[in-house]
């Protein structure tokens, strides 16, 4: 019998991409049985990876394009993905606007923006896509999705009727917000934005209160950026009829959540519901005998969410066989059993360091799947 396998996990960060693990995986089972059926699914879970898995699962392209850094005067060179169907982009905010792309002296959400991000979305419309993915985990910026709104055309008026300045700490001089201008093809396109937070825009859950700090804001900052986006908030709800201050995710990447909903006709959605549904891995899990994923840490918080979790659900359904495999497996991680996981394993084989860890990551991957399927051909009675 030939038997058909799903190998669907997320990178191990620093060690391995997606691609990279999905690679390792058919390795350990084409030692067992050479002529298995091994379908490759890179995954994520709108987070660090999410445009290189959906490119690699769809064979797609990647596209390098120059924007405004989270700094102003700050040109950097981002990537973004186009499908492999043509029509869909996806893109990391992070890319654009992201943390780590502020020396951490520089760190001021007062003075971020996320002007680089509106350019992503532009240069992908520029290629005729109709359906955006939009990942915004990792920002920098607390600013409400103010830049990206700029740089696709919409104008933050102050009381002398001039575009404000970037930064979160401008949302307070707004006045008018005028959308005349905006990209008309933002309302045809499906823009579904990958977010695994449910903080409100402002208050003590807030985009200020929670992340602020992390972005390099004092307590004074954090008290004058969350006053100035509740004022934005009261401008949208004015000027364009969106009430952003009243649901989940809004605070989501300092704001950008927001910003997307009161600017364009944006979803919000957990990272990995996005991915299975993009990259069609229901179907695809349908066909086969047994899954496989994994990703670098696993532990009881991967059933809030994370590509495991949600490639388990997918195999539950169809009553499929699923193995998991982690570079660490931590605290209660048998939590998991309960939620569609046939058995999990750590890849490590000896003790070692960090570094040799991630430096070993395919043999280690390779080997321990090996091991998995070594125990489904018993069970099969397979000579």
């Amino acid at each position: 019998m030939t038997y058909k396998f799903v190998v669907a996990p997320d990178s191990f960060k620093e060690s391995l991409s997606a691609k990279g693990v999905c690679i390792a995986m058919e390795n350990g089972i084409h030692n067992v049985f050479p002529d298995a059926i091994v379908n490759h699914v890179p995954m994520a879970d709108g987070g660090e990876g999410t445009v290189e898995a959906l490119v690699d699962a769809t064979e797609g392209k990647i596209i390098e394009v120059d924007v405004q850094g989270p700094l102003k005067g700050q040109v950097i060179k981002a990537k973004y993905g186009i499908l492999g169907d043509g029509r869909t982009a996806v893109i990391e905010m992070a890319e654009a606007s992201g943390l780590g792309l502020v020396p951490r002296e520089d760190r001021n959400p007062l003075i971020t923006t996320t002007y680089g991000t509106g350019e992503l979305i532009k240069a992908a419309l520029d290629q005729g896509v109709d359906g955006i993915v939009i990942g915004i985990g990792g920002s920098a910026t607390n600013d409400g999705g103010a830049g990206m709104a700029q740089a696709l055309g919409a104008k933050l008026l102050d009381k002398d009727g001039e575009q404000i300045d970037f930064g979160g700490g401008s949302l307070g001089k707004i006045e008018k917000i005028d959308i005349s201008e905006l990209d008309e093809r933002l309302q045809k396109t499906k823009i579904r934005v990958a977010c695994d937070v449910d903080n409100y825009l402002t208050g003590i859950t807030g985009a200020s209160a929670v992340f602020g700090p992390q972005k390099g804001a004092t307590p004074e900052m954090v008290q004058i950026l969350d006053d100035n986006l509740k004022h934005y908030a009261k401008i949208i709800k004015r000027d364009l009829g969106k009430e952003v201050d009243e649901f989940e995710g809004a605070g989501a990447a300092g704001g950008l959540g927001a910003g997307l909903m009161a600017f364009t006709n944006a979803t919000l959605q957990k990272g990995v519901e996005i991915v299975i549904d993009t990259i069609g891995l229901e179907w695809k899990i349908r066909d086969c005998d047994f899954v496989i994923t994994g990703e670098g840490g696993m532990d009881f918080q991967t059933k809030f969410g994370k590509t495991p979790y949600g490639v388990a659900k997918v195999a539950e359904k169809y009553n499929k066989p699923v193995f998991a495999i982690a570079g660490t497996l931590g605290e209660n991680f048998e939590e998991l059993y309960e939620h569609g996981f046939s058995a999990i394993f750590s890849v490590m084989q000896k003790p070692c360091s960090l570094e040799q860890a991630l430096k070993d990551g395919a043999t280690n991957i390779e080997k321990t799947v090996e091991s998995i399927v070594r125990m489904i051909k018993v069970t099969k009675g397979v000579q």
